[in-house]
C-alpha cells in the first residue's frame, strides 16, 4: 500500500484529490479570467475529460497535478503539480512538465510560486527528474513571468504548435530548469 503524497509549504498543502474536491475546483477555477489562456471555460463534458486526464495521469505516473489547498482555512485555490508531457506534437513528450492553475482571488499573493517551488522540489528530490519543463502561450505573461522567477530558461528551439487549439492557445512556448540550476538556486 502506498501512502498518499502530500506536500506542504508554510501556507499551502498540495495533496491528492478527493471525490468532493472536483466540484469546488471547477467552481473556483473554471471562470473566463482563469481559463483565458487555457482554452476557454470548460463545459460539463470538458470538465469530465479534464478530471479523467488528471486521474489517469496520477494512476500512470504516481503523480500529477495536485489540489492546492490553503492551510489557514482549507480553501481550494486550484492545482499545481507535475505530469509527463503528452500533448500531440509536443517537442518534450515524456519529460517532466510542471503546471498550475489558481483561482483569480488567489493571484498576486505568491501562492502559485510557493506551490510551484514545492512541485519542483518534489520533481528533483522525490521523482528523480533531471529537467522540468513548463508550457504556456506568448501572451500569457503572468505564467511565463512565474517561470522566469522560478529560474526557468526560455527554450525557443522547443516551441511547437498544439494543433488541438486555435490561436491564441495553439502556439506553445517552452521553459525549463535542470537539476543543477535548481540546486544552485538554493531551493
Amino acid at each position: 500500500m502506498t501512502v498518499p503524497l502530500r506536500l506542504e509549504t508554510p501556507r499551502l498543502a498540495l495533496r491528492e484529490w478527493q471525490e468532493d474536491d472536483w466540484s469546488e475546483f471547477f467552481r473556483v477555477t473554471n471562470t473566463p479570467n482563469v481559463m483565458r489562456w487555457l482554452g476557454g471555460v470548460l463545459d460539463e463534458a470538458g470538465q469530465a475529460k479534464q478530471r479523467e486526464r488528471v486521474e489517469a495521469c496520477a494512476a500512470r505516473n504516481r503523480f500529477c497535478f495536485w489540489l492546492v489547498e490553503r492551510k489557514e482555512d482549507g480553501a481550494v485555490l486550484g492545482f499545481c503539480g507535475l505530469k509527463r508531457a503528452d500533448a500531440p506534437g509536443s517537442t518534450i513528450t515524456g519529460e517532466f512538465e510542471i503546471g498550475w492553475r489558481l483561482r483569480e482571488d488567489a493571484w498576486g499573493h505568491g501562492y502559485a510560486r510557493e506551490a510551484a517551488e514545492a512541485a519542483l522540489a518534489a520533481a528533483f528530490a522525490l521523482f528523480g527528474a533531471k529537467q522540468v519543463f513548463a508550457l504556456t502561450v506568448e501572451d500569457n505573461s503572468p505564467s511565463w513571468g512565474l517561470m522566469k522567477r522560478l529560474g526557468m530558461q526560455r527554450r525557443e528551439e522547443l516551441d511547437y504548435a498544439d494543433e488541438r487549439y486555435d490561436p491564441p492557445w495553439r502556439d506553445t512556448i517552452v521553459y525549463s530548469i535542470d537539476r543543477g540550476s535548481w540546486e544552485a538556486s538554493g531551493e
